[in-house]
């Protein structure tokens, strides 16, 4: 009898450590922190509507971990809501199948169709089961203007050209910089560019160094194209060591949009990001094509 309840046991442990947590965040942006504490340093951020593993549990903390780009960090639990294994399996099914809407202006307001509440949307957030200016979230119903709203379907892919991506990336000029955020109201330099490659569908890792390991390689800015992003080291290190820390768009072969201290628009040449005064600020190491 003991060895039978010791099975049933280890079954049961098995099962569970194998079953996965969802949650999904119900704030238009939600800050994810390196430590479960409000003090803590600022990872990156969640949109509205942005599915996560759960990972652990502290206090009123929950540690989640990304479906969209894998970063793992501390959430307030209350900021999250609960999913079955079965509402996220609909969802990627749907989204498979009929794509899903994003969020293509700079702030959208979203409307419960049902209470008359409003959310205020920042540029880059998913809008599940979207068709014709509603959407739904949660059992939820919202509508939202359609012209704020970018429809991502697999073959609307091949349609996107690199001054697509630059204009979306023009209409974030002069956003402050903010370590670890992804909204309209600020910015890091990978946050920026994971934004602007999201409207199209097109999914980016989150920090710098992770999205250089994606793309195509290009071989010079001679050969560049109008949204394809460079990647920098700063310049008080040897340009030999190229540990990449900080990355932006190309709008042409001599200019480059990034966010540092604010999204805005620098010099470039071979050597990499030039200053107003012809000062040189990053080394250029690597140039990668996402289309």
């Amino acid at each position: 009898m003991k060895k039978l309840i010791l099975l049933f046991t280890l079954i049961a442990t098995t099962s569970l450590a194998h079953s996965t947590e969802y949650v999904i965040n119900h704030c238009p942006v939600t800050p994810v922190r390196e430590e479960p504490a409000h003090a803590a340093e600022q990872a990156t951020q969640l949109l509205f509507g942005e599915v996560c593993e759960v990972v652990d549990r502290h206090s009123s903390w929950t540690k989640i971990r990304s479906t969209m780009d894998g970063q793992v960090g501390w959430v307030v639990s209350k900021m999250l809501t609960p999913v079955s294994e079965e509402a996220i399996r609909l969802l990627g099914e749907r989204r498979e199948a009929n794509g899903e809407g994003v969020v293509a202006t700079p702030m959208a307001v979203a409307t419960d169709t049902k209470t008359g509440e409003q959310l205020i949307l920042t540029i880059g957030t998913r809008l599940p089961y979207y068709k014709k200016g509603t959407f739904e979230v949660l059992g939820k119903k919202y509508k939202i203007n359609p012209r704020c709203v970018y429809e991502v379907k697999g073959e609307r892919l091949e349609e996107v050209k690199g001054k697509d991506i630059v204009r979306v990336a023009q209409s974030l000029l002069n956003v402050s910089y903010l370590w670890g955020g992804k909204n309209i109201m600020g910015y890091d330099c990978s946050g920026f560019t994971q934004t602007v490659y999201s409207v199209f569908g097109i999914n980016l890792l989150r920090n710098a160094r992770e999205q250089v390991t994606q793309g195509q390689v290009v071989g010079s800015l001679a050969e560049a194209q109008p949204g394809d992003l460079v990647f920098f080291d700063h310049l008080d290190r040897a340009p030999e060591a190229t540990r990449i820390t900080h990355v932006g768009m190309l709008i042409s072969p001599t200019e480059v949009i990034h966010c540092s201290g604010c999204v805005h628009v620098d010099k470039i040449d071979e050597t990499g990001i030039r200053l107003a005064n012809g000062e040189l600020s990053h080394y250029l190491v690597q140039i990668k094509r996402y289309l």
